[in-house]
């Protein structure tokens, strides 16, 4: 029996296909369905995954261009190198770890100075291909280092629980958090309470944000705005400006017209490793599923198939969404579907709200992955 065969036993079929007339016959089994799959995710597995997404396993800093034109971007580079470079002290590799209840060898003194690193930019600068070449340039075992997003950061908390996840992470050396966001005081507080914990367990910390909502024509966020909501952290972070040219006005790329919902079918069966869901279901499946349980959601597949594709009907279910996105983003998973196009998914409410933001980034991402499955129908036709 195949890899692919025996996973489609293993989690299931989808519950609702078109007849069997409408199915390719080269394919060799029933498509995946994310809605059968409840992953339960040890907490070990959810701290080993924060590393940075695939699409950054090579990029390092010698990978990073600097535009001539922009001093600061070079600059960038050399501060960010030498912060590697200094990451010593109490969880080097092989360091004596550090006792909970004060027994053992006494824990080192966190080191005088910033600890941490604010890249402060416009989009399009590269922060993130820094941030991750940080991560890989620090000089300590993987399981050492943390990445990822300020969502990824408040789901770990709310599936361990605050004072686990602070034990978990006090442990490593360096903490990287991409797209910190602070369009919700009371995660941006629970953060600033998490990241002052572990920097005075001399944990060292990274940094990039999103703008502030109201904010976003200027596109970028400023170090000013970061420092002050944070407020007592502030003094940990060294604001690094990393200028270039801005992409923010570009604007979102137009969506993909959607296939019928019996292409997407077809395409389903005759792709291995490819997922089928009625979209309106899958949402209400993510309901059930912790948030950060949605990267284990996507395991092993290679393509998500939706058909029935709508706007989604709340906020709740529209944040559920942005999170799933970004999991099939980091992962490259070409995502094919019928119904209304993505750019259609958010109301004109949600646009404009707080969490805006967040919607035109997974319109953005869902975009450019729909574009990536159109060759599932195209090399089938």
């Amino acid at each position: 029996m195949s890899c692919s065969v025996a996973r489609r036993i293993e989690w299931g079929t989808v519950s609702s296909i078109s007849p069997a007339s409408a199915i390719d016959p080269i394919a060799e089994a029933a498509p995946l369905s994310l809605c059968a799959r409840e992953p339960h995710v040890p907490a070990d597995r959810l701290v080993a995954e924060m590393v940075p997404p695939p699409r950054f396993d090579s990029v390092r800093f010698a990978t990073y261009i600097p535009d001539p034109n922009q001093p600061s971007q070079t600059e960038a580079v050399g501060v960010l190198e030498a912060f590697a470079a200094g990451l010593g002290g109490a969880h080097a590799v092989g360091a004596p770890k550090r006792r909970l209840f004060g027994f053992g060898k006494a824990a080192p003194k966190t080191p005088a100075g910033p600890r941490g690193v604010y890249l402060d930019g416009g989009y399009g600068v590269g922060k993130t291909h820094l941030l991750a070449s940080l991560w890989h340039a620090t000089p300590a075992d993987p399981s050492l280092k943390a990445f990822g997003t300020f969502v990824e950061l408040t789901n770990l908390v709310g599936a361990l629980g605050f004072q686990k996840t602070v034990q978990t992470l006090s442990e490593h050396r360096l903490l990287c958090i991409d797209e910190f966001e602070l369009d919700d005081p009371g995660d941006t507080v629970l953060v600033s309470t998490l990241l002052g914990k572990l920097v005075d367990a001399g944990v060292a910390l990274a940094a990039t944000s999103n703008t502030l909502p109201g904010k976003l024509g200027e596109g970028r966020f400023a170090a000013a705005d970061f420092l002050r909501e944070i407020q007592g952290l502030s003094a940990r972070f060294r604001p690094l400006r990393i200028d270039g040219e801005d992409y923010r006005h570009r604007g979102l790329p137009e969506a993909p017209a959607p296939f019928s919902d019996e292409q997407v079918t077809k395409a389903a069966y005759a792709t291995g490793g490819a997922s089928l869901d009625d979209f309106p279901h899958l949402l209400g499946h993510l309901a059930r599923v912790h948030p950060s349980r949605y990267g284990a959601l996507t395991d092993g597949i290679e393509a998500v198939c939706l058909t029935d594709v709508q706007p989604v009907p709340d906020q709740s279910t529209a944040l559920r969404l942005v999170v799933l996105a970004d999991r099939l983003y980091d992962r490259e998973v070409p995502v094919l579907a019928s119904g209304m196009p993505f750019d259609r998914l958010f109301s004109e409410e949600m646009l404009n709200g707080g969490y805006r933001k967040k919607y035109f980034r997974a319109i953005s991402r869902l975009t450019a992955l729909a574009r990536d499955a159109k060759g599932l129908v195209n090399d089938r036709a």
